[in-house]
């Protein structure tokens, strides 16, 4: 997978957040894959990746990027956070943080989860309130391990501990899945569209 360049990354969110929407992330992945997820407060539907993928589709037909397919789509229930707006929006939720090195009040840790508190300081100074979680395993699922969290459950905390933003590399929320059955009222058409509705692939 190679890295987005921040040119390309500006050149994306400026246009995005000037359709009214927020860049959660670009990826370049495999086979000339290049991935934009995107967010707002409606949320985001099919209707709104289609009108972003045609508006990047021409820019990138200007600016020349190297690219083979496009896709857009909403940023999943693994959504990544970036900035201190993301942190505080999703106070109280439980993420997945990559460091850039090892941190002493984590205990030598470079990889942490926790329950987002709140985001204190500002000018570039802010730091994240973290409320560790305990570990626990991953479920199993067809013989393959799933790490999940359910709606209704919560990992026992273990400490409170204060992370600068600009050593986070990396944040994600952790999935928090609803496993009680709910009823299906729409036909099996209307289904595959509202499943479907959130993503859209495209090449050029």
């Amino acid at each position: 997978m190679a890295d987005v360049t921040s040119d390309l990354y500006r050149t994306v969110e400026r246009t995005v957040v000037g359709m009214g929407y927020q860049l959660v992330d670009v990826e370049r992945l495999g086979a000339g894959l290049l991935r934009v997820s995107l967010d707002s407060d409606k949320g985001v539907g099919l209707e709104d990746c289609e009108r972003v993928s045609r508006q990047l589709s021409h820019l990138f037909a200007v600016e020349q990027v190297d690219y083979q397919r496009l896709e857009v789509s909403s940023p999943g229930l693994d959504r990544r956070l970036r900035g201190a707006q993301d942190f505080a929006r999703f106070a109280g939720k439980e993420i997945n943080v990559q460091l850039y090195a090892p941190s002493a009040a984590a205990g030598g840790r470079k990889r942490l989860r926790g329950r987002v508190l709140q985001v204190v300081g500002g000018g570039g100074e802010e730091r994240l309130q973290l409320e560790l979680v305990e570990d626990r395993p991953p479920a199993q699922r067809g013989g393959q391990r799933v790490s999940r969290t359910s709606a209704r459950e919560r990992a026992p905390a273990v400490g409170v501990i204060e992370v600068a933003l600009k050593d986070i590399d990396k944040a994600r929320l952790v999935p928090e899945l609803d496993f009680r059955p709910a009823r299906l009222t729409a036909s099996n058409g209307e289904a595959a569209r509202i499943g479907s509705a959130g993503s859209l692939g495209s090449e050029h």
